[in-house]
Order: structure tokens, then sequence, then C-alpha cells
């Protein structure tokens, strides 16, 4: 009888364990590149608004934190949106965002490595990242992202790629640029 009890207790604690277990695992092995400073909400609408995202794009934002463009790409345009997030906790807050935004059937977020996940569905793609970043991060655009994708970025350029448009949201500066045909 011990041993039945000591075998069901082993199989109870297993399947405690196992899930979570399995949720870190999951978890990205690295630390993000940059600590999370939000995009203010006027810049969010502006970078939108310069992409002209409507319900036909698929908006990938790279470093999404709380979630907020894609929420709002979802909420104010009916766009479908991705949010790609190394830290786990960003994640969460971003999923309970979306699901108090009541766009969880428009947006998902996942918790990835910008450098390394698929953004070719992408029809918009969001930074607010580092310069270093948007740089390193450029060649992967122009592989993965088909011409005529839009680009924009809060804060920072991407070097000798000039953009299309700059614009200055109350001192907060907006870069745009669109994926250039293919040679």
């Amino acid at each position: 009888m011990k041993l039945f009890r000591f075998v069901i207790c082993l199989a109870v604690f297993g399947a405690l364990v196992a899930p979570a277990a399995a949720q870190q695992a999951a978890a990205p092995t690295r630390t993000p590149d940059v600590i999370f400073v939000p995009t203010p909400q006027e810049v969010v609408d502006a970078m939108l608004k310069v992409a002209k995202v409507t319900k036909n794009d698929v908006l990938y934002d790279l470093g999404s934190g709380d979630g907020r463009i894609p929420i709002t790409a979802a909420k104010t345009y009916g766009a479908r949106a991705v949010g790609i997030d190394i830290d786990p906790q960003r994640i969460q807050e971003a999923n309970a965002n979306a699901k108090a935004a009541g766009v969880t059937d428009k947006v998902k977020f996942l918790n990835q490595d910008l450098f390394t996940t698929s953004i070719s569905e992408a029809t918009v793609v969001t930074l607010y990242l580092l310069p270093s970043l948007n740089l390193k991060l450029q060649p992967k655009l122009m592989k993965e992202l088909k011409p005529g994708t839009r680009i924009v970025s809060h804060a920072f350029d991407m070097g000798d790629w000039k953009p299309e448009q700059t614009l200055d949201i109350n001192g907060r500066t907006v870069y745009y640029w669109t994926i250039p045909a293919k040679r």
C-alpha cells in the first residue's frame, strides 16, 4: 500500500511540475537587448497613420512591450497584428491588455527573439529599438519582407538607409520607409 501511495504521489507531483517546467523551457534564455520604455500613445497614433494601416494589413511590432502598438492597430484600424518580445513579463502584460481592449481575435503576442522569428507575412513593421539593433535588423527586413512593406521606427533611424518621411511628434521623431523592389 505504501508503494501505491508513493507512485500516486509521484504521478501527481509530476503532473503539477511538468507544465511549469515546460513553460520555463519555452521562455527565451537570453536577456532583452533593451529595457522596456513605452511609446507614448500620440506617437503610436502617428506611426500607424504614417504607415496608412488598414484592416487588410498584418502589423508586426518588434519588441512589442505592453502591446500598445498592435492593440491600437487592431482596435482603431481593424488590422491583424503580431507583437514579438523576448521578455515573458511583457508578453503576459500585452495579452492582458489585448483582452481588456477586446482585440484577442486580431492580436497575438509571441514570446520569441525578434531576430530569429519569421516576419515574412508582415505588411507593416513597427520598431522602438536602439540604433545598433535597427542596423542589425535591417538585413532581416530586406530579406524577409515583400517589396512595399512599410517600416516605421520611433526615435531611431537605420543609418545609411534614408527614410522616406520623418515626423516630429512633440519632440519625438518617427521614421518611415518602404521595402524597395528586389533587384
